[in-house]
This record gives structure tokens, sequence and C-alpha cells, in this order.
């Protein structure tokens, strides 16, 4: 039982991890638009867009490849 509320833990915590850098990742990417913006810096901007539109991309690709398929009837 002690095993099992182990990796309940450790898993927790590893989701604690994922959540923190996506939150870090998203004010990241929120600064650097609002400074593009600021410089009005349309490459900047375009840089910005092109680097979310990657990260959600990755962010689909490892939640497709992590989640299980549905059971067949």
């Amino acid at each position: 039982m002690a095993a099992d509320l182990t990796a309940l833990q450790d898993e927790v915590t590893q989701n604690g991890d994922v959540i923190g850098s996506a939150i870090t990742l998203l004010n990241g990417l929120s600064q650097q638009l609002k400074d593009a913006l600021a410089s009005n810096d349309p490459a900047a901007i375009q840089a910005v867009v092109d680097q979310l539109d990657a990260n959600t991309q990755s962010l689909a690709d490892a939640v497709t490849a992590n989640t299980p398929a549905a059971p067949t009837p």
C-alpha cells in the first residue's frame, strides 16, 4: 500500500513540475509578445507567434502520445 502511495506522490510531483513549466512558458511568451508590440516590430511579433505555434503543437503531440486509446466496445 505504501509503495502505491509513493508512486502516486511521485506522479503528482511530476504533474506539478509540468504545470510549473507550462506557466513559465506562457508567461515568457506573453512578455515577449508585449515587448514586440511595444517596439512595433512585426518580425519579433511573428517570431513569438511561430514559437507559440511550435509549442502548441509539441504540447498537443505529447498529450496525444500519452493518452490511452479508447477501449473498443
